[in-house]
């Protein structure tokens, strides 16, 4: 009889923080696009996830926000780079959800669970934090989950890993620059805002990184 490792229940802890970081962050955009249209008749869609804030879907996006940022603090995978990445992204996390952006005039007041004034302060925390939380889920992709303890040249399952890992890493860089693009280039945004593209791009975004966490939390691909 194989004699159990004392460390299996460690290992379990792990893979599961990664599969629940990575189904949040993947269930967000749509859970929060489904009540939209089951709660949020007559008002116009919001330009971006964290513009929910201000519908009556506000407490799910803060509370999953909230959810991530528990895990990512509970997580501290295999170093200290893993442990110390982890934290930042939960303190970012829990930044973009207690610091809401702007109202602005995205939408009639009625249609708004809360009114704001323009808060200079709260909406520079908002966004700096978002842009920190997405660039640390772009570090996870990029440089921590392709780390290998295997030596010499990478083949298998882990080779394809690498390989999708990279490629939602870069996807989020990508959406990143290009959300930042569009707020400060007013002729792209107004040339597309009809298409919420800071919505389809965060959207896509946080399936990047979703998909990246399940993969690591052997959801697919894992080693035979």
């Amino acid at each position: 009889m194989t004699e159990s490792n004392p460390n299996d229940k460690y290992v379990i802890s792990f893979l599961t923080l990664r599969k629940a970081v990575g189904i949040l962050g993947m269930v967000l955009p749509f859970v929060l696009l489904i009540g939209y249209f089951l709660f949020e008749k007559g008002c116009r869609f919001p330009p971006s996830i964290s513009h929910f804030y201000y519908t009556d879907m506000g407490n799910l996006f803060v509370g999953i926000l909230c959810a991530v940022a528990l895990f990512l603090f509970t997580y501290n995978g295999y170093d200290k780079r893993d442990m110390i990445a982890a934290k930042l992204g939960g303190t970012f996390a829990l930044i973009v959800a207690m610091f809401p952006t702007n109202f602005g005039k995205y939408t009639l007041d009625e249609c708004s669970r809360i009114t704001q004034q323009s808060n200079t302060f709260s909406n520079a925390m908002h966004y700096g934090g978002a842009v920190l939380l997405f660039s640390t889920f772009a570090y996870f992709s990029l440089v921590l989950f392709v780390k290998s303890s295997q030596e010499g040249e990478i083949h298998g399952q882990k080779l394809i890993r690498n390989y999708i890992y990279k490629t939602c890493g870069w996807t989020i860089v990508v959406c990143i620059v290009a959300i930042a693009l569009i707020g400060v280039i007013d002729s792209w945004y107004q040339a597309l805002k009809h298409l919420k593209p800071t919505y389809v791009l965060e959207t896509i975004a946080l399936l990047a990184f979703g998909y990246s966490w399940l993969i690591k939390g052997e959801t697919f691909f894992k080693d035979e």
